[in-house]
C-alpha cells in the first residue's frame, strides 16, 4: 500500500460473544469505568488492518482478562477455553493476517498450567496474554512460580496488559477477597490508572526476582511502559536504601541491562510525541513495537494516532529502516519461530 508504512500489529483486541455475556453476567458489562463494551468482528478488524496496511495483528483478551469473579475458577477455566479457542480459529482462517497472545485464568495457577500447555500445544498460540494483576494477585506472587517456570521453559513471549488495580482482603474465615481500588473512581481506569499498575507489575516482576529466575521469558510491555519509565532509578536504589526485602540482583545495572534484553514495548496509545522519546533513554531501537489497541481505541481513533506516529517517528527513527523496525521488523524477530526454536534448543542442550 504505497504511501503507508507497512505494520504488524501486536497489541489489539477480540472480543468473543461469549466473553461479552459472561462479562455482562458477572457485572462487567462495560470495562474499567467505561460503562460499554466495543462492537468487534473479525471482518471490521480486517478492514481497518488492510486501511493502516496492518499485514498481521496478534490479537488478545483485554481487561478484565478471563477470571472474572473471585475464587470462581471453574467458570475461568471454561472461558478461557473457549475464547482462546475462537483466538485460534481467527490464527487458523487468516494465518497471514492474525496470530494471538492465550488467556491464562490467573490467579488458578492449576488452570492456568493447563491451560499454556494445550494453548501452545494444540492451538499454536504465538505467546500468552496476563493482567498486571488478577484479583489483587499481582504477577511477582510467589503462588504463580510454577507458571512462570513453565513460560520459561517454553521461551514464551508474554504480554502485559494493564487493569484496574485490585487489593486482596483476608475475611474472618480466612477467605480471600478483592477489591477494586479506584481512588478517582469517575475517572475510568484506562486514563490513567492502567499506567500506574502497569509500573507496579513490572516493579513486582524485578523485586519478586521473576525476572531473574526466568531469563528466558521475553515480556510484551503495552503503552510504553506506561508510568514505568521514569520510576527506574527510583525503584532500583530505593527499596535497598529502605532495607526492604527484594530479589538480591536489583541495582539500576542490573534492572537496565535485562530490560534491554527481555522486554519490548509498544507504541499503542499517546505515545507521542513526549512518552516514547523518554523510554529511549533507556531501551534500544529494536525493542519498540506497533501496536493498535483496536477495538478498545475506536477505528478512527487508531487513524488519528497512527497518523501522529507517522508526523512525529521520523524525529526519533531517523532513518527508513529505524521506522521499519518499529513498525514491523522488530516484531518479525521477536516472534520469529526461528529464533525461538534456536533457543528452546539452545536451553535444552544445557540441561
Amino acid at each position: 500500500m504505497t504511501g503507508i508504512p507497512e505494520k504488524i500489529d501486536v497489541h489489539c483486541h477480540y472480543i468473543p460473544s461469549v466473553y461479552r455475556q459472561e462479562c455482562e453476567a458477572n457485572s462487567h458489562g462495560g470495562f474499567d469505568g467505561i460503562p460499554f463494551f466495543p462492537a468487534w468482528d473479525i471482518e471490521a478488524h480486517l478492514r481497518l488492518a488492510n486501511q493502516l496496511n496492518i499485514t498481521k495483528s496478534y490479537l488478545s483478551i483485554s481487561s478484565p482478562g478471563v477470571h472474572l469473579v473471585p475464587n470462581d475458577n471453574e467458570l475461568a477455566r471454561r472461558l478461557c477455553r473457549e475464547c482462546n479457542k475462537e483466538g485460534a480459529d481467527a490464527k487458523r482462517r487468516f494465518p497471514k493476517r492474525f496470530g494471538f497472545w492465550a488467556s491464562l485464568p490467573l490467579p488458578d495457577v492449576n488452570g492456568s498450567l493447563h491451560e499454556l500447555t494445550y494453548a501452545f500445544d494444540e492451538l499454536q498460540a504465538d505467546g500468552v496474554a496476563v493482567m498486571t494483576n488478577s484479583h489483587g494477585f499481582y504477577l511477582g506472587h510467589r503462588d504463580f512460580e510454577p507458571v512462570w517456570a513453565e513460560l520459561d521453559r517454553r521461551h514464551a513471549i508474554v504480554f502485559v496488559h494493564p487493569t484496574t488495580s485490585c487489593v486482596r482482603e483476608y475475611t474472618a474465615d480466612g477467605a480471600v477477597e478483592s477489591r477494586k481500588a479506584m481512588p478517582l473512581s469517575h475517572f475510568p481506569s484506562p486514563i490513567f490508572e492502567f499506567f500506574f499498575d502497569t509500573a507496579r507489575a513490572v516493579i513486582n516482576l524485578f523485586y519478586s526476582g521473576t525476572v531473574t529466575r526466568y531469563p528466558n521469558i521475553t515480556y510484551i510491555i503495552p503503552h510504553a511502559g506506561g508510568c514505568l519509565p521514569p520510576l527506574i532509578e527510583r525503584f532500583s536504589v530505593s527499596a535497598r536504601a529502605m532495607k526492604i526485602s527484594v530479589d538480591s540482583a536489583i541495582t539500576p545495572a542490573f534492572v537496565k541491562e535485562k530490560l534491554k534484553s527481555n522486554f519490548y514495548f509498544d507504541m499503542a496509545g499517546t505515545v507521542w510525541p513526549d512518552q516514547l522519546p523518554n523510554l529511549l533513554s533507556f531501551i534500544d531501537k529494536k525493542q519498540v513495537l506497533y501496536g493498535s489497541d483496536y477495538p478498545f481505541t475506536s477505528a478512527e481513533h487508531v487513524k488519528i494516532l497512527a497518523e501522529n506516529m507517522e508526523r512525529f517517528l521520523p524525529g526519533v527513527f531517523t532513518t527508513m529502516d529505524e521506522r521499519e523496525m518499529a513498525y514491523k521488523k522488530n516484531a518479525e524477530r521477536l516472534i520469529s519461530c526461528d529464533r525461538r526454536e534456536a533457543a528452546r534448543g539452545a536451553t535444552a542442550s544445557n540441561i
